[in-house]
């Protein structure tokens, strides 16, 4: 026989029962470990807001750069009304435009053929193998990051100087390499950590030395690792000033980060040409970030996971 103590218990159950279905219905909407819509919308403005915080200085450069006058970076909405790539034409026929390009391509590609094939030694030797030293070497790459460019100029010059490198390709790929290589030793390091060393043995047994087992097995399956250490040893020399600036002494071996600064003068700011310069600077490395993008992901975090 029920007691009326026992209505308030009954009428949460329905309760409990007639919600339960709204609740599980819900639950099927998200589904465990999904956003809901509130949150996706709040994310995606979020990612647009930065999207358009990143982008807007590199579109309102290349927006200057079609402005013919060298003011019109004050009044940007007036260059819709006069549109030109005159800009672009004195670039390329009244600078030595080509020469610069020509000089940072020879360094920049230099600095990416010779820093990572030194990084990728170095990191696959720290990977395989265990010789005296051979922390310490990994740490002595992170302590060459610790100092200053201003700190290493002088150092540096008088080095190249006695090596009578001065004013050469050579000086700016071996001081690029000095900054390049102990990242990405750290990084390939990492990745050739994630490669089994099973594989360097069966190498072994069908008679391939070291360096083969390295470069025939190691290095095609490294291959996203060496992507992000190209990518970044490439950056590097290609849009690098201080050093270019003090060891490149004639007007012939400027590169384009040097030459960009010769339309910079005491009384005079050639805007409108430093515009288009800088675009003309960023294609090369937008083109060389296409070739290699699809491996920067899986590079980075196979190399992040295991450094």
């Amino acid at each position: 026989m029920s007691t009326t103590a026992d209505l308030p218990v009954a009428g949460a159950a329905e309760e409990a029962k007639a919600t339960a279905p709204g609740r599980s219905a819900a639950r099927r909407r998200t589904g465990r470990g999904e956003r809901s819509r509130a949150a996706s919308v709040l994310i995606h403005g979020v990612l647009l807001v930065a999207s358009f915080i990143a982008a807007f200085p590199v579109l309102w450069i290349a927006w200057v750069s079609f402005g013919p006058d060298k003011t019109d970076f004050l009044h940007p909405a007036g260059i819709a009304g006069k549109f030109s790539f005159e800009n672009y034409t004195k670039v390329l026929t009244d600078t030595n435009f080509l020469q610069w390009f020509l000089n940072s391509m020879i360094v920049a590609l230099g600095t990416c053929v010779l820093g990572v094939f030194i990084a990728a030694s170095s990191g696959y030797a720290v990977s395989r193998m265990r010789f005296p030293g051979h922390r310490q070497l990994m740490w002595t790459f992170l302590v060459t990051q610790m100092f200053p460019v201003a700190i290493l100029m002088v150092p540096l010059y008088n080095i190249l100087a006695a090596l009578d490198l001065l004013d050469t390709y050579w000086a700016l790929i071996l001081v690029y390499c000095t900054t390049a290589v102990p990242y990405c030793a750290w990084l390939l390091k990492g990745y050739f950590d994630t490669i089994p060393q099973e594989i360097d043995e069966a190498g072994r047994v069908d008679g391939l030395s070291p360096f083969g087992t390295f470069y025939r097995l190691v290095l095609p399956l490294a291959r996203p690792g060496l992507a992000v250490a190209a990518f970044y040893t490439f950056l590097t020399a290609w849009g690098e000033v201080a050093y270019a600036s003090v060891f490149m002494l004639g007007d012939d071996k400027y590169t384009l980060a040097v030459g960009l600064t010769t339309f910079i003068s005491e009384h005079d700011n050639q805007w409108d040409l430093m515009a288009a310069t800088s675009v003309l600077i960023a294609l090369p490395a937008s083109a060389f970030f296409y070739v290699v993008q699809r491996h920067l992901v899986t590079g980075l975090t196979a190399g992040a996971a295991k450094s």
